[in-house]
């Protein structure tokens, strides 16, 4: 299902924002982080009954960085709960994939009225701010704006960070060195490094005060993403599904094949015959 961007105007920033305008269910689902919404149709299932709301989050796909600072995820969910009025979602399921698992949680946590349930996919935070599977975007965000490009690829490929990456998370690999050739390199170095080291704003104790169907799907093979962290978010979150699928490094069709499937499944079972008014 294709959805038409229209632009949010946010402070000084212009935010791109797909909306597919049909469907009974309301979805905000955000990728994650230096995603766009292509990323999120590749994991979302798309399909009438859902109407999916997507904010390209600021200096991420075609949305610019306006002049606020600092970034953060408390930022980045103002500006999705902003689209969402503005689509006038009163109620709605928020979710996301890594960084947008982690908007999906604050939302959750900070407007129990608003979410009627949530999705968290491959979640990089569990509590804490600037966990230490983010330490590698902050290294690649420091080469950026220090070193001319050219020269900060080269030093973080022949890097200890990238050798681990390149024996144990190929897929993390290629993504971290994708970011050295961005055209925005620069100006989204700043937002990595500022998101690295935040978190979602929510404690263990109010994760577990959530009283909404939640689902949280993890995989292996992944060091930016661990399996552990999505399974402390699934044992913490009341009733929650947990959903393991195979990891997109090995093998990426089927990877988001299942998550579709998962999230499809989930949404059919908790609000499907659900009255949303």
């Amino acid at each position: 299902m294709s959805a038409a961007p229209t632009i949010l105007l946010r402070d000084d920033a212009a935010l791109r924002v797909f909306d597919t305008g049909q469907g009974r269910l309301p979805v905000v689902f955000q990728h994650g982080l230096g995603g766009d919404a292509n990323q999120v149709a590749q994991n979302f299932p798309d399909q009438p009954s859902y109407r999916r709301l997507t904010v390209e989050c600021r200096a991420q796909g075609a949305s610019s960085a306006g002049s606020r600072r600092p970034f953060s995820i408390t930022m980045f969910a103002d500006d999705v709960l902003a689209a969402a009025d503005a689509a006038g979602l009163d109620r709605f399921v928020a979710g996301g994939i890594s960084m947008g698992a982690a908007i999906a949680l604050r939302l959750a946590a900070r407007h129990p009225d608003r979410v009627l349930g949530l999705v968290l996919v491959r979640p990089a935070w569990a509590f804490d701010a600037a966990p230490c599977n983010m330490r590698p975007y902050v290294e690649v965000a420091e080469l950026i704006r220090r070193l001319p490009l050219a020269e900060a690829h080269d030093a973080f490929a022949s890097s200890a960070t990238s050798a681990r990456f390149r024996a144990e998370a190929p897929d993390n690999l290629a993504s971290l060195l994708g970011f050295f050739a961005r055209e925005n390199a620069t100006t989204f170095a700043e937002v990595m490094q500022e998101i690295a080291n935040d978190g979602p704003g929510v404690t263990q104790a109010a994760a577990a005060r959530l009283a909404i169907p939640s689902l949280v799907i993890g995989s292996g093979i992944d060091l930016v993403h661990p399996l552990a962290t999505a399974r402390e978010l699934g044992e913490t979150i009341p009733d929650a599904a947990f959903v393991q699928v195979t990891p997109k490094a090995a093998d990426k069709d089927r990877h988001f094949a299942e998550i579709r499937a998962a999230i499809g499944g989930f949404l059919d079972r908790h609000f499907n015959n659900q009255d949303q008014s």
